[in-house]
C-alpha cells in the first residue's frame, strides 16, 4: 500500500514537472513539433506496455474508431497545442492553477450532459475553486479582469481544461470496451498522426537535428515521465485504493508545479498564486469528497 501512495505522489510531481519542461521548450521547439515528439515517445512506450501486460495488440471495432479518434483529437492534439502555446505567454505556476480546475469543469459537464447530481458540497467546491483561479489569474485583483480582460495565454490554458474534460467524458464510453492502457495508447497514436502534418509545416524534419540535448531531455521527460509513467501509476493507484482516494493526489500537481517553477525557472511564488492555488485545491477536494458520497445537505441540484 505504501508503494502505491508513493507512486501516486510521484505521479503528481511528474505532472507538475510537465509545466516546467513545457515552459523550457517553448522558446526553442514550436508547439506542434513539441507535442508530436512527446506523444511519439509515449505511444511507442505505451504499445510496448500493452503487449507485455495484455499479451496482444488491441484491435478496434468500427464502433470504437470514432470515439478513439475523438480521444486523440481532444486529449492529445488539442490539449497539447493549447498547452505549449499557453506556456509561451504565462508562467508555469499560473498555468498549473488553471488546469487544476479540470475536475470542476468535468463535474459541470457531467451534470449538464449526463444528468449527474450537483450536490451542495460540489457547488461549494466549484465556487471556491473558481474563486481561487480568479485570484491567481488576476494577481490578487479580480476587478482587473473586468478592466483588462483575460490574457490570450490564460485562454489557451483554459482550452486545455475544455479539451481534457472532453477527453475524460469520451473516455468513459471508450473504456467500457477497452482497457485504460489500450485506450490511451490508441489515443496517443491518433494524436501523433494528427500532429504530424502541422509539425512538418513548422519545419520539424529539418529543425529536429538541431534541437539541443536539453530540448530532447525535456521531450523525453514529457513523453516518458509526464505521460507513460504518470498514466500507468495513476491507474494502478485507482485499481488498488479506488478512484476517489487516488484522484485526491492530483491536488499535489499545482503545488509541485509552483515549487518546481520557483526552484528551476526562478518564477516568483507570489501571495496571490499561493492563495489562489490553496483555494483551487480546497475546492477540488470538496468536489472529490462529494463524488465519494460526502454530503453536507440532503438536497441535490440537477441541470
Amino acid at each position: 500500500m505504501l508503494i502505491t501512495y508513493l507512486k501516486l505522489l510521484m505521479t503528481a510531481i511528474f505532472w507538475g514537472g510537465t509545466f516546467i519542461s513545457g515552459r523550457m521548450l517553448v522558446d526553442s521547439v514550436p508547439p506542434f513539433s513539441a507535442a508530436f515528439f512527446r506523444f511519439l515517445f509515449a505511444a511507442v512506450c505505451l504499445y510496448i506496455l500493452v503487449l507485455r501486460r495484455e499479451g496482444n495488440f488491441p484491435r478496434l471495432g468500427r464502433q470504437q474508431m470514432l470515439p478513439v479518434a475523438l480521444l486523440g483529437l481532444t486529449g492529445v492534439f488539442a490539449y497539447n497545442v493549447f498547452f505549449f502555446n499557453g506556456l509561451k505567454l504565462i508562467t508555469a505556476g499560473r498555468a498549473s492553477i488553471i488546469i487544476a480546475n479540470n475536475p470542476i469543469v468535468i463535474s459541470l459537464f457531467s451534470a449538464l450532459f449526463f444528468k449527474e447530481a450537483l450536490t451542495p458540497t460540489k457547488v461549494v467546491g466549484i465556487l471556491i475553486s473558481v474563486s481561487g483561479a480568479v485570484i491567481a489569474i488576476s494577481d490578487g485583483d479580480p476587478l482587473a479582469l473586468f478592466a483588462g480582460g483575460i490574457g490570450i495565454g490564460d485562454l489557451y490554458i483554459f482550452g486545455c481544461v475544455l479539451s481534457w474534460s472532453a477527453y475524460t467524458l469520451i473516455g468513459k464510453r471508450v473504456m467500457r470496451e477497452l482497457s485504460p492502457l489500450a485506450a490511451v495508447s490508441h489515443s496517443a497514436a491518433v494524436g501523433v498522426l494528427a500532429l504530424l502534418i502541422p509539425a512538418c509545416m513548422e519545419g520539424m524534419p529539418t529543425a529536429a537535428p538541431g534541437y539541443s540535448l536539453s530540448d530532447w531531455g525535456n521531450l523525453g521527460y514529457l513523453g516518458l515521465f509526464g505521460t507513460v509513467l504518470g498514466f500507468v501509476w495513476y491507474y494502478e493507484g485507482i485499481r488498488v485504493i479506488g478512484p476517489s482516494r487516488a484522484s485526491l493526489f492530483i491536488n499535489f500537481v499545482p503545488i509541485s508545479a509552483i515549487g518546481l517553477a520557483h526552484i528551476i525557472l526562478k518564477e516568483p511564488a507570489t501571495a496571490s498564486l499561493l492563495v489562489g492555488g490553496s483555494l483551487v485545491i480546497t475546492g477540488v477536494t470538496l468536489n472529490h469528497l462529494a463524488g465519494a458520497g460526502v454530503r453536507v445537505f440532503k438536497c441535490k441540484v440537477r441541470v
